[in-house]
C-alpha cells in the first residue's frame, strides 16, 4: 500500500457516482422545493448574488459562506426557518455568481453583508436581525457585530478559523492559503464533478449534499473545442487581499455572540481554540456539533438547524420578542 497516495474519499468524493444523482432524504428535497427569491443587488460597485426565504416584515436572519463557496449552501439549511423568519443569503464578491473585482478587502466583504441585509428586509422587524457565518464567513460576521452590532440581536459564526496573525503566517508559508491559479476547464460535467473536492479534505457521509453543492459550484464556459465546465469563483482573490486580527472583534461584540464548532474539525488546533475562548467576551457560548467536521452544513446539517434555532429563538426572547417554536420544515 502506498501510504502517499491520495484517498479518493477525501480528495474526489464524487468520483465514484460517475455523474449521476446520489439519493436524497425526503427532508432535503423539500427544503430545496422551497425555492428562493433569486437576484442582484449592488454592493460597494459590484453586483451581489443574493437567495432570499421568507417575508419582508418578519425577523431577519442573513447566512454568509466563505471560501470560494456561494449562496447555494444554505438553500438546504435556511427553509427551515422560511415560515417565521425573513431569510437571506449571498456570494461574497469573486464568488459563485456575484462579480469579481480587482482587489477585494475585509472592508469590503463586511459593506456587502449589511447592505445584502438592508435590501433584501432584514431590518425591516422590529425584532433585530441575526448574521450567521461559516468558516471564513464568519469572519466579517465577527466584524459586522464589532462595527453595527447595536443594529443586530446576534451573530453566530461556525467553525471559522479564528488565528492569530502569527498562526496565519506560519500556514502561508507551509502552503495551507488557497492556490492562485487559473481554473482548469473540464471537458464535461460529470468530468468536473469527479474533481469536486471539500477544502480542507475532510470524510463526506452525505453525498446528497456535496453533489449538490458541486454542481451550484459549477458554470458552463465557451472553449475552442465547445462547452466546457469550470468553477464561480475567482481564484485570484485572495491574492491581494489583507488579513484582519478578529481579536478585537471577539472581545467587544455589540451584541449576542456564540461560535459553533464541529467536535471532529480539523481547522483550529487546540492552541488556537483556547486563545479563542480566552479573547471571547464574558457569557459567549462555544458549542460543538457532535460529529461534524469543517464542513458543518454538509456533515450535520439538521443538528445545525437545530442550534441555530435554539440560539436565535433565545437571544429574540430574551428581547422580548415572541417567535414560534419548531418552525419550518421539521
Amino acid at each position: 500500500m502506498n501510504d502517499t497516495a491520495p484517498d479518493p474519499k477525501l480528495h474526489a468524493p464524487l468520483a465514484s457516482l460517475g455523474g449521476t444523482r446520489p439519493p436524497a432524504p425526503v427532508w432535503f428535497e423539500r427544503a430545496l422545493a422551497d425555492a428562493a427569491e433569486r437576484g442582484f443587488v449592488e454592493a460597494a460597485g459590484a453586483r451581489i448574488e443574493t437567495l432570499a426565504w421568507g417575508d419582508r416584515g418578519k425577523p431577519g436572519l442573513l447566512f454568509l459562506r466563505g471560501n470560494g463557496a456561494h449562496a447555494d449552501w444554505w438553500s438546504f439549511i435556511a427553509p427551515f426557518f422560511s415560515q417565521h423568519y425573513r431569510c437571506a443569503a449571498f456570494s461574497l464578491s469573486g464568488m459563485g455568481s456575484s462579480s469579481r473585482r480587482e482587489r477585494y478587502s475585509f472592508d469590503l466583504f463586511v459593506e456587502e453583508a449589511v447592505t445584502v441585509a438592508k435590501e433584501k428586509g432584514l431590518f425591516d422587524s422590529s425584532v433585530k436581525p441575526v448574521f450567521i457565518g461559516h468558516s471564513l464567513g464568519g469572519l466579517p460576521v465577527l466584524e459586522a457585530a464589532a462595527r453595527h452590532g447595536e443594529r443586530l440581536g446576534g451573530a453566530i459564526v461556525i467553525d471559522t478559523p479564528i488565528f492569530s496573525m502569527e498562526r496565519r503566517r506560519e500556514r502561508r508559508e507551509k502552503g495551507a492559503a488557497w492556490e492562485m491559479r487559473p481554473h482548469k476547464i473540464y471537458p464535461t460535467l460529470d468530468a468536473a464533478l469527479q474533481r469536486f473536492r471539500l477544502v480542507p479534505a475532510q470524510p463526506c457521509e452525505n453525498l446528497f449534499i456535496a453533489d449538490y453543492i458541486a454542481r451550484t459550484s459549477l458554470m458552463q464556459v465557451e472553449t475552442a473545442e465547445g462547452v466546457g465546465w469550470t468553477w464561480r469563483f475567482d481564484p485570484f482573490l485572495w491574492r491581494d487581499y489583507e488579513w484582519e486580527d478578529p481579536a478585537p472583534a471577539l472581545s467587544s461584540p455589540k451584541c449576542p455572540l456564540a461560535i459553533l464548532l464541529g467536535s471532529r474539525s480539523g481547522m483550529m488546533h487546540e492552541g488556537d481554540i483556547a486563545r479563542m475562548r480566552g479573547l471571547l467576551a464574558s457569557g459567549a457560548p462555544v458549542i460543538e456539533i457532535p460529529e461534524a467536521y469543517h464542513h458543518v452544513p454538509i456533515d450535520q446539517p439538521l443538528a445545525l438547524v437545530a442550534a441555530l434555532r435554539t440560539l436565535v429563538e433565545g437571544w429574540a426572547s430574551a428581547s422580548g420578542a415572541k417567535i414560534p417554536t419548531n418552525s419550518g420544515l421539521a
